[in-house]
């Protein structure tokens, strides 16, 4: 007998102990004790034990609640003991803390389906009763996430019941308790026959759009799609007609904004002809909104509900705003349109929107159209978007916003792969190496990774003729910036070229900076001739031959450099091409 109880006096020593981590670990071992006690013991002392030893920090009582939905029934002696863990998750329902009723909710909702009818009814029901009309409203609260799994296993009588405890709640003099009801209620009605979805949910919704508190309308925003999908379309003109304009015209933006983000659910559960005659017009108020939050929102929906309206809907309701978040949410959205619209239209009434947005004064407004160019580009083709696209593409190359420009390098080499080599160099050659030159880090780096991605795209052969000898002649300019760039631009395109290339001037190149005056240029240079040693290795022992010869006293020299940096990057430049010219050996 001793033996048997010696778990359960190790736990409640722990559980008793002062040192929250000490209590918090026995918790996390109760399905270990439970297994060492037998199903017998366990229900008989670690439950009850366990539904007095409910006066502790949050975080215990979390760790209890988790545990106890984690399949704990096993450990009872299986599903016909599983109501026996529903007592203390009861308790743990009615705390102060969220996260602790959260998610003892959640495990009580686990057990709850492995219960069979008769223990619903027994244990289930009586304690969804309990729980909403407790004193406390905390436990109310919790009440409201329990319906929906409850309520299909209950009897009819019990049904009856819970359809009339929910309406309750949703009437709480507590304005928490009544964001509870409008945020589960939508779940709720998923469970409840046609019939009971237009007699109870139908009402209970609609007392809870009107509240007072605008916390509890924005929720029943949900319910009402819900509602909706339970519904015939005759019947959601019919019942819920008046719901619908109610919410994008409520005084409370937050409202107005939770409509504008669902409204492509909205539009799809209410059915064709009312989004025709009320919701078109509907989110054209929605995109004209006062709050900037609101328009953004309901730009954010236009691909989803343009596919659930014509053509001409799109182009002569939908798109003509000048609100500067609209424009800025339609940047991004806009392209999507282009499947939709088909070529003809696209190139017709999109393209030249397109266009404009491309000149917007807002930067947001330019990166977003930027960064979806593709979806244009699969609907009309690259021929018609790039002469309609280069005169914009040039001028953003020089926006005042160093993120459109960015955004504009980014987009050069996958235009490139389409446009075909010498229709590139034409018309965009030019372009890549000025932003070589940029006053922007960032931007100067995104054009060295531009021109390796442009060498990959048409070939080494073509960065030797066409790249390469504009790079290496920016090696001697007066700007330490220029000069700088191109040992960038060397060590960052070397690994796409070939090692004659390297070999020659490219190298020469390096090593005339070996003594640049500018001590960050000189510990770039070892760091391009360490990338180079390695890119020369491959090429089998001519390029050895080269890194021995070449490279390695160069980089000795640098080791002795005045400053500190360079010393340091040439002792590991050395250290690295010695060690990758002794493994080629």
């Amino acid at each position: 007998m001793a033996e048997d109880l010696y778990p359960i006096a190790i736990l409640i020593d722990e559980l008793k102990s002062e040192d929250v981590a000490l209590r918090l670990n026995a918790i996390r071992r109760l399905s270990t004790i439970a297994l060492a006690l037998g199903p017998s013991r366990a229900r008989d002392d670690l439950i009850p034990f366990l539904q007095e030893s409910l006066d502790d920090e949050d975080e215990v009582l979390l760790a209890l609640a988790d545990e106890l939905g984690k399949n704990f029934e096993d450990y009872l002696g299986g599903r016909e003991y599983a109501h026996l863990l529903l007592g203390p998750l009861e308790n743990l329902a009615a705390v102060e803390e969220t996260l602790v009723r959260d998610k003892a909710t959640e495990s009580i909702s686990k057990i709850v389906a492995v219960l069979t009818p008769d223990q619903t009814e027994q244990y289930a029901v009586p304690l969804l009763r309990k729980l909403s009309t407790g004193e406390w409203f905390t436990s109310r609260i919790s009440s409201a996430s329990l319906y929906a799994p409850i309520y299909p296993r209950a009897s009819e009588a019990s049904k009856e019941e819970i359809r009339r405890l929910y309406a309750a709640i949703a009437q709480d003099d507590t304005p928490m308790v009544r964001r509870a009801a409008a945020k589960h209620l939508g779940e709720f009605a998923k469970k409840l026959s046609k019939e009971h979805v237009l007699s109870d949910a139908l009402a209970i919704y609609i007392r809870l759009s009107i509240d007072e508190q605008d916390s509890v309308r924005l929720l029943t925003v949900e319910d009402l799609i819900a509602i909706a999908e339970q519904m015939a379309p005759h019947q959601v003109k019919e019942h819920l007609l008046g719901s619908i304009r109610q919410t994008y015209q409520d005084k409370s933006w937050r409202v107005r904004y939770m409509v504008a983000n669902t409204f492509v659910k909205l539009a799809e559960a209410v059915g064709p002809d009312i989004v025709r005659d009320e919701l078109v017009a509907a989110y054209v108020m929605l995109l004209k909104d006062n709050e900037a939050e609101v328009r953004t929102a309901g730009a954010g929906q236009i691909p989803g509900f343009a596919k659930l309206i014509p053509p001409e809907t799109i182009l002569s309701r939908l798109l003509p705003y000048q609100s500067q978040h609209v424009r800025a949410a339609l940047g991004g959205q806009i392209t999507g349109l282009a499947p939709l619209l088909g070529k003809e239209a696209t190139i017709e009434h999109l393209l030249p929107l397109f266009l404009h947005l491309l000149k917007d004064e807002f930067p947001d407004v330019r990166l977003n159209i930027i960064s979806k160019l593709e979806q244009v580009n699969n609907v009309i083709g690259i021929d018609l978007l790039s002469q309609s696209l280069l005169p914009a593409i040039v001028d953003l190359a020089e926006d005042k916003q160093w993120r459109v420009r960015q955004a504009i390098i980014e987009y050069i080499p996958l235009l490139a792969t389409q446009l075909g080599v010498s229709f590139f160099d034409e018309q965009l050659g030019s372009l890549c190496m000025s932003w070589l030159g940029d006053n922007v880090y960032s931007i100067r780096e995104a054009a060295t990774v531009n021109l390796k991605r442009l060498t990959d795209v048409f070939g080494p052969e073509w960065a030797n003729n066409t790249i390469v000898p504009k790079v290496l002649q920016m090696g001697s300019h007066p700007n330490y910036l220029y000069r700088m760039t191109t040992v960038f631009a060397i060590t960052t395109i070397a690994p796409s070229l070939s090692p004659e290339v390297i070999q020659g001037a490219v190298l020469q190149t390096v090593l005339t900076l070996v003594d640049d005056p500018i001590p960050n240029i000189r510990f770039n240079v070892a760091k391009s001739l360490e990338v180079l040693a390695a890119t020369l290795l491959e090429s089998g022992p001519m390029g050895q031959e080269v890194i021995q010869r070449t490279i390695v006293p160069v980089v000795e020299t640098l080791k002795e450099d005045t400053d500190a940096d360079v010393r340091y990057f040439a002792s590991r430049a050395l250290e690295h091409t010695l060690g990758l010219e002794t493994i080629g050996r």
